[in-house]
């Protein structure tokens, strides 16, 4: 199987009662202010000790902000109590620029959200490292390159980033072997002129490593990002690459080829409205913020309101998002959204169960 974790799909289809509560919504403020996200990404820091050629979040400028320890564990303890199932500590920044994420998945963990971290993985160390595999469900590792000299071009650091991050994987995997955890260990290419002649490298290297898949996925011109370089990328040559991949796969290791999501890049939506926006998932920046949408984070329309000053609860029933809704639904053109952004297939599967097919109750 090429992605047994449905990476390059969704799995909103695993959470009828949620979807099934925003079906009967009916547009009605009431019923929908207490549809809570089932996924919430969170940026435990704003600061990072990278600056990728293709960083989506440059425009916010790699602030040296972070959440308080106790506060987010507060936070988190109330998100628990509404309904949220799951955190991914990504974000603006580097994770594990934040002393304490061991702890605070830690606490994740004790109060029932499934967390994972999406990072780059320069600051796992001997000291963190059991704590977060014993409290994730997955980590995955922004690589990007099969050489260190490629490395150091795209992610714009030192080349002993490289040896450190594979040495970092060398400790994770050790330690989940030792103590019997269950946490998944992957790693991303993001696919690009500059590593296109590595990805067969990268592979092999990651596999070497004993980790549990990777990831190739396409660029996506985010609307804010000062970068432009990647913005005219095309993968039209490059979809042949997934068949020399999948001999890779075995019982132990996968390859996730994201063709799907490569052959969908700048082609028109299949649906009209989006749909998730602002029900199944939120964004909380290191500063605060609570957000709709990842893809407008800055942006005042999708901000409800700041999770260090009031509580969850009261901003996701609060005005800001009442008039959100309203927004997504009557005036926001997605025509002129992100390509492929992340919720893109949680909206086509809920686009077609609000425009049913005719032949639909064949089951």
């Amino acid at each position: 199987m090429s992605d047994k974790y449905a990476i390059d799909s969704h799995k909103l289809i695993y959470h009828p009662l949620r979807v099934a509560k925003w079906l009967s919504a009916e547009n009605n403020w009431e019923n929908q202010k207490g549809i809570y996200p089932v996924y919430v990404e969170i940026s435990p820091v704003g600061a990072c000790n990278h600056r990728c050629t293709f960083c989506a979040v440059d425009y916010i400028g790699y602030r040296n902000i972070r959440w308080e320890t106790e506060l987010l564990k507060n936070r988190l303890s109330e998100m628990a109590k509404l309904g949220i199932k799951s955190i991914m500590f990504a974000g603006e920044g580097e994770p594990l620029f934040h002393k304490d994420l061991d702890q605070i998945v830690e606490h994740s963990n004790k109060v029932g959200i499934d967390c994972s971290i999406t990072t780059n993985f320069v600051y796992l160390n001997e000291k963190n490292v059991l704590k977060i595999l014993k409290n994730t469900s997955w980590i995955k590792v922004s690589l990007n390159a099969g050489t260190a000299e490629t490395y150091s071009k795209i992610h714009r650091t030192k080349e002993e980033d490289f040896h450190t991050v594979l040495n970092n994987l060398e400790l994770a995997v050790k330690t989940r072997k030792e103590h019997n955890l269950e946490c998944t260990i992957g790693a991303q290419l993001l696919l690009l002129p500059e590593n296109k002649h590595e990805v067969i490298e990268f592979v092999t290297k990651m596999k070497s490593a004993g980790i549990d898949y990777v990831v190739i996925k396409p660029y996506s011109q985010h609307l804010f990002s000062k970068t432009k370089t990647y913005e005219k990328i095309d993968y039209a040559d490059l979809i042949s690459l997934e068949e020399t991949l999948n001999e890779f796969n075995d019982d132990n290791f996968n390859v996730v080829f994201r063709s799907n999501t490569m052959k969908k890049l700048n082609k028109a939506h299949d649906y009209d409205k989006c749909l998730s926006t602002p029900y199944f998932w939120a964004h909380i920046m290191a500063d605060g913020d609570v957000y709709g949408c990842s893809a407008y984070l800055k942006q005042e329309k999708f901000c409800y309101g700041n999770l260090k000053e009031i509580p969850f609860k009261e901003i996701w029933e609060g005005d800001k998002r009442k008039k959100s809704v309203q927004f997504v639904k009557d005036e926001l053109d997605i025509s002129n959204c992100r390509s492929n952004c992340r919720m893109d297939e949680v909206n086509r599967y809920l686009w077609r169960l609000q425009n049913p097919n005719s032949h639909d109750n064949f089951i």
